[in-house]
């Protein structure tokens, strides 16, 4: 079977058909990669390393045609994409630079003559499941770590945005040996099927919460390690500034890169009392002067939602917060062009913390202004909802700063910038946001993509 992808932007165009996986054709791929993974996990790790930098080489050679797909596939702004394919493919090479880092560590023997250590072996078959709002840097963040460090790895991408993790199997198919990357292309009842194979060893899921939570019940069904990479609610606290402009345009770039379709995506902004009508100006000014339009379009600054479902929930987000006693400042409402999934950018002020559209992941181009007047408040506001993944704090006082990295329930903390991770650093949530280590990025994908094991060696009987 066969699945046609069509262009958000313009829902007319059909912009690829792909080949789809049945859930009975599972234990197949699964077997062929556990073949292929046993003669990996034999390769020195160093020279692992050297053969997956190939494989980024063969990747990077096609990032016009990734970035493309993306863009034609959910709409992203082109520039994005391209940044997307960048950004991954730095995140790759800082991984494969520690194929050569220690994986353990010597200990002192309680016995004479014993030499203790621990070591770690490849996990074995790591499924990867995908989200559609970043379709090439989050399969890399999971398949290179897992490559490095000995395993096969299955990739699922999402059904809707597959162009990506086609191309990384062209790439995979003229650099790696058979069965140690694949791409498992399907619906929903797919990765049921994925997550609940036996013989999978480690399952690295980015997406909802809800769905999170049925991986995690079928992954506890066999004991499989699992990683999940859920959503968020992320806010930024703007105190103080001395240049109040550049912060203004570091949060809205912050809020409404990717049409706001980012789980790191800031979505309030919780400012001090004083500050708030500037602010609140200041985003709406930035809002207004967006080019919404077909992400392909060098003109665009806002490309379209990924779908007429995703932009009329959006609309009922705004809709029901203006119900709950929010005030529009800027967009607020559908833009009809060819048909496409557009959103105005919105900025919402008027809200307060008990608000729907202060505490529900809306993942769309709006960002609700959220006054106060303590920092206890603000720290408040900050943690109370049900997602950590990342918190950001515009301030030049100590203290506050102090505080906010000692208390903010977020995983990623940024001060004084926006919510954009660097290459070599691990992404990672607290709370309802995050389960499990190591499944997304920097130095803890060790911890998951590899079992650890102690060894009490004497040198005789």
């Amino acid at each position: 079977m066969t699945v046609e992808i069509r262009n958000p932007a313009n829902p007319g165009e059909v912009v690829g058909t792909f080949p789809t996986l049945k859930p009975e054709e599972v234990p197949g791929v699964i077997e062929a990669a556990r073949h292929a993974q046993r003669d990996w996990a034999k390769v020195p790790q160093p020279e692992r390393g050297r053969i997956v930098d190939a494989f980024l080489d063969g990747l990077q050679a096609r990032t016009e045609d990734i970035a493309r797909a993306i863009t034609r596939e959910m709409g992203k702004v082109i520039g994005e994409s391209r940044g997307e394919v960048n950004k991954a493919l730095g995140e790759g090479r800082a991984t494969t630079r520690r194929a050569s880092a220690p994986i353990g560590e010597v200990l002192p023997s309680q016995k004479p003559g014993t030499v203790t250590y621990s070591t770690r072996r490849p996990r074995g078959v790591i499924v990867g499941i995908n989200p559609w709002n970043f379709p090439f840097s989050t399969p890399v963040r999971k398949t290179i770590p897992a490559l490095v460090y000995g395993n096969a790895i299955v990739l699922k991408p999402s059904i809707s945005t597959p162009g990506a993790a086609f191309i990384m199997q062209e790439v995979a198919d003229a650099t790696l040996p058979k069965g140690l990357f694949q791409v498992a292309n399907g619906s929903g009842s797919l990765g049921t099927a994925l997550t609940s194979a036996a013989g999978v060893d480690g399952i690295s899921f980015t997406g909802s919460v809800g769905v999170g939570r049925i991986v995690a019940q079928a992954a506890a069904a066999n004991l499989t390690e699992i990683s999940l990479e859920l959503g968020g609610k992320n806010p930024v606290i703007l105190n103080d500034a001395s240049n109040l402009d550049a912060a203004l345009d570091q949060i809205y770039a912050a809020a409404f890169a990717v049409c706001g379709q980012r789980c790191t995506a800031i979505s309030r902004v919780i400012v001090r009392r004083e500050l708030e009508a500037q602010v609140i100006d200041g985003l709406a000014s930035r809002a207004k002067a967006a080019q919404v339009g077909d992400g392909l379009d060098p003109a665009t600054t806002i490309g379209p939602l990924s779908g007429e479902k995703a932009r009329t929930d959006v609309a009922g987000f705004v809709d029901r917060a203006i119900t709950a006693g929010a005030k529009v400042a800027a967009g607020g409402k559908m833009i009809d062009h060819n048909g496409g999934y557009f959103y105005a950018p919105t900025i919402l002020s008027g809200v307060t913390p008990d608000m729907e559209v202060a505490r529900e992941e809306v993942f769309g181009p709006v960002l609700a202004v959220i006054p106060y007047d303590t920092p206890d408040e603000a720290l408040g506001i900050c943690n109370d909802v049900e997602f950590g993944l990342s918190a950001c704090l515009y301030s030049e006082q100590t203290p506050l700063v102090e505080r906010f990295v000692a208390e903010a329930e977020s995983g990623m903390l940024h001060v004084n910038c926006g919510s954009f991770p660097e290459d070599h650093a691990p992404f990672v949530g607290v709370k309802n946001s995050s389960l499990g280590v190591g499944g997304s990025n920097g130095p803890s994908t060790l911890h998951f993509y590899t079992q650890e094991h102690t060894v009490f060696r004497k040198g005789q009987a």
